[in-house]
């Protein structure tokens, strides 16, 4: 067990995580927080950033505890924590940590579980968070390891006017081969528009996360329940040859450059007539000032063999082990993933940026309900309809829908996005790209068959 911990530290540390669905950035920090003082490690994206513009004026004054924020962009900040929590450095109390390093690192005991803490807060109530949230971030002895902030899915958003002008109508639950003919025939009914957009840009967290999410209902998995790597077969390759197809023959220009911005970019300026991603996504679209706003409808994510097929994703507060602040830690993540948060980021900065997907109670709020009411209830579903533990039709090894969760896989998934990104811009076959990929894999099937 030591080895194998120690093997997951390098594993963990070593990787820099290409960016992931929600970027973070931007601080200051400080070492060793004690008395009335806690330091926390955030991603600096922008609901993050507002957290902390509440803290002092709220937080504090409540409670008198002094919170000291690192806020880093995401790499740097998985990086920093990586390095501090496997080290139990103890330099920092709380850390934002996605459903991907949480299991990983509560495995190592890097992290405090949390359920004493919540069998007593009496105001956090444990069980309005969305069962999927919870379970993504609990460990293999069933403890919470985390609390969210916010959750998302994936969905696939579309030009309802454009839809209509061309006598096009999207079906309430959509299949990807219906996607791809609807794509064919929006492609070009504007000028200037393209049917559809995919990410095609390196990264784990980039061009692998939709692809797969496309794998799974397609009938693939990277892995097998033996640690058998299964890139190279059928499902996989068909899945793959699915989604470079239709990028290729109705994606965006440059498809293999771009990412989550870029398509958000393309879909808020009429460029693409639809748009698979991130249920984050909808926020932007929708917000005051989009020239789309109004125009989008939203749809769960298509689907092939499985009943559902959006990927979950969550920023939470994670407690390090070695932390000398543990129940004033707590204090700050009950602030902060708790329902008073919610309303009070309604009340002063407005409904749609309340950090959603994590709690039922969110979408019972006539408020939200009504900010939030083109994209609320789809995303709630996708998020509560995502099942980490089985998002395919075969048996997994470990857990994670759009990734394998073990620490090697932010270096294989990037290293596979290339070799796909690659055959997006047509500079290869995707049978050689996942030829070279299930070679990838292999290597690293090694490392755990037989666990």
């Amino acid at each position: 067990m030591r080895s194998q911990s120690r093997h997951t530290a390098r594993a963990v540390i070593g990787s820099a995580a290409a960016c992931a669905l929600l970027a973070g950035c931007a601080g200051a920090g400080g070492a060793g927080a004690g008395g009335d003082t806690i330091n926390v490690l955030m991603v600096n994206n922008p609901q993050m950033v507002e957290l902390q513009k509440l803290t002092a004026k709220h937080f504090t004054a409540e409670t008198g505890i002094k919170v000291n924020f690192t806020v880093l962009p995401e790499n740097d900040v998985r990086d920093k924590i990586g390095q501090d929590f496997a080290n139990q450095a103890g330099q920092y109390d709380v850390a934002t940590l996605s459903n991907y390093e949480t299991p990983i690192y509560a495995k190592n005991g890097w992290l405090h579980p949390l359920d004493e803490y919540t069998r007593k807060d009496r105001h956090f109530d444990q069980k309005d968070v969305l069962p999927s949230i919870r379970q993504s971030l609990s460990g293999e002895d069933g403890k919470m390891y985390a609390q969210p902030f916010y959750g998302e899915s994936s969905f696939l958003m579309y030009r309802k006017d454009v839809f209509e002008e061309a006598g096009l109508k999207m079906p309430k639950k959509p299949t990807w081969p219906q996607v791809a003919e609807l794509a064919a025939k929006a492609d070009g009914a504007k000028k200037g528009l393209k049917g559809i957009c995919l990410r095609g840009l390196p990264g784990w967290g980039e061009v692998i996360a939709p692809l797969t999410s496309v794998v799974n209902t397609f009938g693939g998995t990277w892995f097998d329940k033996n640690w058998n790597a299964k890139l190279d077969s059928p499902a996989f390759q068909k899945a793959t040859k699915f989604y470079v197809d239709l990028v290729r023959k109705h994606g965006q220009s440059g498809a293999a450059q771009s990412g989550y911005a870029e398509c958000l970019n393309n879909m808020t300026q009429g460029k693409t007539a639809m748009w698979y991603d991130a249920t984050a996504g909808a926020g932007s679209l929708e917000a005051a000032k989009s020239p789309v706003k109004g125009k989008i409808g939203y749809v769960p994510a298509p689907v092939v063999r499985t009943d559902a097929s959006g990927w979950l994703y969550s920023w939470a507060w994670g407690l390090q082990e070695a932390s000398q602040n543990k129940d004033k830690a707590w204090k700050f993540i009950s602030w902060a993933s708790g329902k008073k948060y919610e309303r009070l980021v309604g009340e002063e900065s407005g409904w749609a940026d309340v950090p959603a997907g994590k709690r039922a109670s969110t979408y019972k709020y006539p408020e939200y309900r009504k900010a939030a009411g083109a994209f609320a209830e789809v995303t709630r579903k996708a998020v509560v309809e995502a099942d980490p533990r089985d998002p395919g039709v075969q048996q997994r090894p470990t857990i994670g829908i759009q990734f394998v969760d073990i620490p090697e896989f932010s270096d294989l998934g990037t290293k596979v996005s290339q070799e796909i990104s690659a055959a997006i811009a047509g500079r290869q076959s995707v049978e050689s790209a996942l030829k070279k990929s299930q070679q990838l894999a292999d290597e690293v099937a090694e490392e755990y068959e037989g666990r």
